[in-house]
């Protein structure tokens, strides 16, 4: 059992319900803790199974009492839950600390919709999980794969339904998601939809539009997701308006590189593993993309063969390195590259990357 305590300068790390007080009372115990000075006036607690080491186990909550021991100021609450809160469901509860004199937030239902191609036919072999973040505070990691509803497939693509529940976050304004497996596998996701329960707006988007290829030999595979756009009205015109000014807004602040990859004239020089590539620039650098859309070749980075891809990002200044490599996929993924040319049309500029190796 951990807790995580919330106070309005921020939070402590998890809490391990360890130190436990002499002379109990029947199915009570209780706990010394110590917490940051510099925490603030505590707001929100969260409490969980930090591990499952048996499937089966369970932890019933009844009460919940604490003390601050030098203004002897008391909060309690009546919890009346059990861990986890459903076979295999969310192992953390949170409540709001409800102070004298002091309004308290609430606890709410979150909808986070997530779509994909191919979640689904992967969920046994991926672990995945989502902490959302507001203007107060986070849910921490809470697992999307364990509990999925209301599950819709279409033709090229799909939706679930993920329940969670934590004190009011506020305006959302990120998600970072955690995804690793035991197997080779891919997940390609397109966006996370979040609202309450209860209302029907706002829907914060986050776009992610990302294909995440994990083995057991990779460590989790950690991406911070910022809002895209929210949907604060209540027809699809409001929708597509605000995607509208979303791409016009994106498409006049970023820049378009043309990249060119040379594979090497060399025996066994070519590859079918996926490769990524990270642009370097002295004012920032790009994010992750996935090198799978040759504009030549349906099968690129084959032996002797140069490959061009377009990508859009943000602009990043005088390019000065980059970062490219492959997930070692397929039978003998090794590759020769000889080199990497980036034209960046808003400079009117051209790099070029030596590798030969």
């Amino acid at each position: 059992l951990v807790m995580v305590f919330y106070g309005s300068n921020g939070k402590s790390n998890p809490v391990s319900m360890e130190n436990k007080v002499e002379h109990q009372a029947k199915n009570q115990i209780t706990y010394d803790i110590h917490l940051p000075s510099d925490l603030g006036m505590l707001y929100k607690v969260r409490l969980g199974l930090q591990s499952l080491e048996d499937s089966t186990s369970q932890l019933s909550l009844h009460h919940f009492k604490m003390q601050n021991t030098s203004t002897l100021d008391t909060f309690s609450l009546t919890i009346n839950k059990t861990l986890p809160l459903s076979l295999n469901g969310d192992r953390w509860i949170e409540f709001p600390v409800e102070w004298p004199l002091k309004e308290a937030l609430s606890v709410v239902t979150y909808h986070l919709t997530v779509f994909s191609r191919n979640i689904l036919s992967e969920r046994n072999l991926v672990h995945m999980t989502a902490c959302i973040y507001g203007t107060h505070g986070d849910t921490g990691d809470r697992s999307l794969l364990w509990l999925l509803q209301n599950v819709q497939q279409g033709e090229d693509d799909e939706s679930f339904l993920v329940i969670v529940d934590a004190v009011e976050l506020g305006e959302l304004d990120k998600v970072v998601l955690l995804i690793s497996s035991e197997t080779d596998c891919k997940l390609d996701i397109k966006k996370l939809h979040l609202k309450e329960a209860l209302k029907e707006h706002p829907v914060y988007v986050f776009e992610v539009n990302e294909a995440f290829s994990v083995n057991a030999n990779k460590p989790k595979i950690q991406r911070e997701i910022p809002l895209s756009f929210v949907i604060r009205g209540d027809n699809q015109k409001n929708y597509i308006d605000n995607n509208l000014h979303k791409e016009e807004s994106q498409t006049r602040n970023l820049t378009e590189y043309t990249i060119k990859v040379y594979t090497g004239d060399k025996r066994g020089a070519g590859t079918d593993a996926n490769v990524h590539i990270i642009l370097f620039g002295n004012d920032e650098k790009s994010e992750v993309f996935q090198l799978s859309q040759s504009l030549e070749h349906q099968d690129p980075f084959e032996r002797g063969k140069v490959d061009t891809f377009k990508i859009m990002t943000k602009n990043l200044g005088n390019l000065y390195s980059i970062e490219i490599g492959h997930d070692g996929k397929g039978f003998a993924s090794g590759w020769f590259l000889e080199k990497v040319e980036i034209t960046d049309a808003s400079r009117n500029s051209v790099y070029c990357f030596s590798c030969n190796r």
